[in-house]
């Protein structure tokens, strides 16, 4: 079995929007938290300060630890690798806040777009269940 670790932020505006990325990798894209896999030896926050920079342009800082998520994917249903093993993917969710940068695309990465989205926008755009988990943990959902 695979084992991958991820970081993602919770990021709310003042206005109460919620702060997506696009996901654009595999057979499907979706909108999604920012974040993404830690690299070796990367501690976890650092990892969600980089990702969203990377992905969005804004530089943040962590306010908390809102949960990890903890999911098994099938061989099958993985999106990518030789699909011979499932994959256990541990989800790191922080609640965090824009500290600094500019709203801005990724290019070249795993997201092509970064946008804000209220609440009752998220039922009409597709999105990852991270989404809601992530929400749910924050309170927000």
């Amino acid at each position: 079995m695979d084992l991958r670790v991820a970081a993602y932020a919770v990021i709310v505006d003042e206005t109460s929007r919620v702060l997506l990325a696009h996901w654009n990798e595999g057979r499907r894209g979706a909108w999604t938290l920012p974040g993404g896999g830690l690299e070796a030896g990367e501690d976890p926050e650092d990892a969600v300060r980089r990702e969203v920079r990377e992905e969005t342009g804004f530089d943040a800082q962590v306010d908390e630890l809102l949960g990890i998520h903890s999911r098994v994917i099938p061989a099958r249903q993985r999106l990518h690798g030789d699909g011979d093993s499932p994959l256990h993917t541990l989800r790191i969710v922080y609640r965090a806040h824009i500290t600094g940068g500019e709203l801005r695309d990724e290019v070249g990465g795993s997201t092509d777009r970064a946008a804000w989205f209220t609440v009752d926008e998220l039922g009409g755009i597709p999105h990852v269940q991270l989404v809601e988990l992530a929400l749910e943990m924050a309170g927000i959902a």
